[in-house]
């Protein structure tokens, strides 16, 4: 956004007053344009379609007196500044992630507490103590530039790292020497969407052609290509691989089998589905080959065994089954199955050693399974109550493995497994400054409009008084086939700890319950993915967890779009509402960026039938006047160019214009960041300071004066347990 401080030119100076009563409050003018848009015969008034235009000297001017006016709301809470130093307080634990193993090493990274970034280190094998690998701390002062990727060459001599910017999708690939951390002159721009696989001593990359400077955060995605990068040389001379100039809105990736003879693209046209080409580099001017013709279905690579591609598909398998394809028999694509599709939903696969190891999904709670190459089931790994297993990390020819295991209230733990004597033990286990024994787990489930069932967690202290007086934040997401399962969140722990229930229900749009579950929360059936949501919400009510008066709503990105609808279709249902970076104005979405790949879950205003289904329920276009709307805290990034922020903008000022009661509408547009990942610590904790401040006042909730961290680290399971069982299994 462009700076300025001229802002008095073109706003009169905001004066608010907020106290007990909870004072009318006086909103920025926003101006209106005659912007209309006729679709298939329906005209369609976008007034604020100026603030899609993120560069201008206007929308500069509105967003700073947006942020003044949010500011200036959120100074008035006094139990602000104490949120954020008990947030700070809760976060500040040494942090792992998984482990990636290596021929001769393990990468994994650390964070200390609350530094911005985690720190990159490398243990050689039978070393006593890692080393420093790279501190992305230090490519900043703000710590706004974030390490996104990391991929090691075949011999273990080079890494390759991708950073991004303040929260941006756009990235840039460096080289590093892996044995003394020498930065090479290497230096790779304008790289979206890609995997680095690496052949010899270079490596195939994805990336668009440069952008212009003024629709970088903005501008519609196209022509994206594969390159290969020769590590020395500069990028004007990487080799041109593929691209395809007649789909302009296609992504390629590319990945490479371990022996390096085979080199495959992932093509793909929305989020769902893929085409999988295949090129035999070993033969001179061989061509690529499409192992499939159409999107349909996903099919995706686990690795390679001997001369077999193993691949995770949900083609003939709702719940996905794995199969291999013989690399030396192509042209019969003739497929074998390995593992064969069961009631709980397939949802990754590792080779590791001489085995596989796979993660499950049941009723939305994962378990893992060791096999041997043959698909046989050796051991189920037995798993630390309800909860996620994060990822797994192995290597062939390799018997050891790593996994990381958290949930609702276990910050991340990684163990480490043997697979040659099939056994686990602990690796980390994080020392944390609060005890969880005091929280417990339910999964229940519950009857949507249509008769569905559908499962949901809701997690709170052992002592809740099912009153019907508690504060709820109700999350979501449903959409792209993403699964929420048990995660932890230093955020979401400070709202437990004061009394607050969390609840999260595992709606249709999402991939808990496989392709099928995903199928009927999209297009011409998305009204399924809110309908299940307002059900939970009525669900918690009437089973006396809650009443509308203590209830929030809280989701982003898709997520952002389930809060829009819900609070628009149920303003009466909610008292709070929180929808992030999300996808708002349902008519243009696919304008920007990538949005055209999520046509495959939304439909498209282009398309007459599509576009009756999506206007009724756009957030940004079913606004109503007069209208008494929950207190509503958007929030977004002035980098996010994943959702953009016009997104959020016009919703902002068109419920600004005609909300009717005294509940706020305020926008929080965060600087230097952008769709969350990235984000550094010092602005999360900010972040979510204010989010609760915000949730906090307008639930009526105070902080609660017994709630003080235990100095012994102690951390007991908690208490888990599971009820409710449906009458019928979920699709």
């Amino acid at each position: 956004m462009i700076s300025c401080n001229k802002l008095s030119i073109l706003f009169l100076l905001i004066i608010f007053i907020m106290n007990d009563s909870n004072a009318q409050i006086k909103y920025p003018v926003s101006k209106k344009s005659k912007q209309t848009d006729t679709y298939f015969g329906t005209k369609v008034e976008d007034p604020y379609r100026w603030l899609e235009d993120d560069k201008s000297v206007e929308t500069a001017f509105w967003v700073q007196s947006q942020n003044k006016l949010t500011q200036d709301y959120l100074s008035k809470i006094t139990y602000r500044d104490e949120i954020k130093q008990n947030l700070t307080k809760l976060w500040n634990f040494e942090k792992y992630g998984l482990p990636s193993v290596h021929e001769n090493y393990i990468i994994f990274s650390k964070n200390d507490g609350i530094q911005n970034q985690s720190v990159m280190y490398i243990q050689d094998e039978g070393a006593d103590a890692p080393r420093l690998l790279l501190n992305p701390n230090l490519l900043s002062k703000d710590g706004t530039v974030a390490l996104s990727n990391m991929s090691v060459s075949k011999n273990g001599r080079y890494i390759a790292y991708t950073i991004s910017r303040s929260g941006s999708d756009w990235n840039e690939i460096y080289v590093i020497n892996s044995v003394d951390g020498t930065q090479l002159k290497d230096k790779l721009e304008w790289v979206k969407f890609s995997n680095v696989a690496w052949r010899g001593d270079g490596f195939y990359y994805s990336r668009y052609d440069q952008q212009k400077e003024s629709s970088k955060l903005s501008g519609k995605n196209e022509f994206h290509k594969v390159y290969y990068h020769s590590l020395g040389t500069n990028q004007a001379n990487d080799i041109l691989i593929f691209e395809d100039s007649k789909y302009p809105l296609r992504n390629y990736s590319a990945e490479i089998t371990e022996n390096e003879r085979f080199l495959f693209i992932y093509v793909t046209e929305s989020t769902t589905g893929n085409i999988l080409m295949v090129k035999d580099l070993s033969q001179k001017n061989s061509k690529f080959i499409e192992l499939n013709d159409n999107f349909d279905f996903d099919y995706n690579i686990i690795g390679d065994i001997d001369d077999n591609i193993i691949i995770l598909t949900n083609k003939d398998a709702s719940n996905y089954r794995m199969i291999s394809l013989d690399l030396n028999q192509l042209e019969s694509k003739e497929w074998k199955q390995i593992i064969a599709e069961t009631k709980d939903v397939l949802q990754s696969a590792t080779i590791a050693g001489d085995k596989l190891i796979t993660v499950y999904m049941n009723k939305a709670k994962r378990k893992m399974n060791i096999h041997n190459f043959n698909g046989d089931l050796l051991r189920e790994i037995e798993i630390p109550g309800i909860g996620t297993i994060n990822g797994v990390s192995g290597k062939k020819n390799y018997n050891r493995a790593y996994f990381s295991f958290t949930s609702f209230t276990q910050p991340t733990s990684v163990y480490k497994l043997n697979t040659e004597e099939l056994n686990v033990e602990p690796y980390f286990m994080p020392k944390l400054p609060f005890n969880t024994d005091q929280y417990v787990t339910e999964q229940v489930f519950y009857t949507s409009k249509d008769g569905e069932n559908v499962s949901m967690f809701i997690v709170h202290k052992n002592d809740i008084q099912k009153n019907g007086n508690n504060p709820v934040l109700l999350y979501g997401y449903g959409g792209f086939n993403i699964s929420l399962t048990p995660s932890f969140s230093i955020s979401r722990l400070f709202f437990l700890e004061n009394g607050g229930i969390y609840a999260v229900p595992n709606l249709r749009g999402g991939g808990e319950y496989g392709s099928e579950w995903h199928k009927a929360g999209t297009k011409l059936q998305k009204q399924n993915t809110f309908d299940d949501f307002i059900a939970a919400a009525e669900y918690l009510i009437a089973k006396k967890y809650t009443n509308p008066s203590k209830l929030a709503i809280s989701g982003g990105s898709n997520g952002g779009l389930l809060v829009g609808a819900c609070m628009t279709q149920r303003p009466d249902l909610f008292k709070v509402a929180l929808p992030a970076v999300g996808v708002l104005d349902m008519l243009r979405y696919h304008k920007f960026t990538i949005g055209w790949g999520w046509k495959s879950d939304y439909g498209s205003s282009e398309n007459e039938k599509e576009f009756k289904y999506i206007f009724n329920y756009s957030p940004l276009h079913n606004v109503k006047k007069a209208v008494a709307y929950p207190a509503t805290l958007i929030t977004t990034a002035d980098h996010d160019d994943r959702v953009v922020p016009a997104h959020s903008f016009k919703f902002a000022a068109t419920l600004q214009e005609k909300q009717k009661s005294d509940n706020p509408i305020l926008i929080r547009i965060e600087s230097k960041a952008g769709h969350g990942a990235g984000k550094p610590t010092s602005k999360a904790i900010d972040e979510a300071a204010d989010i609760w401040a915000f949730t906090f006042y307008n639930l009526g909730m105070s902080l609660q004066s017994d709630n003080k961290s235990d100095d012994d680290g102690s951390n007991s399971k908690n208490k888990q347990k599971e009820d409710h069982q449906p009458t019928k299994a979920p699709r």
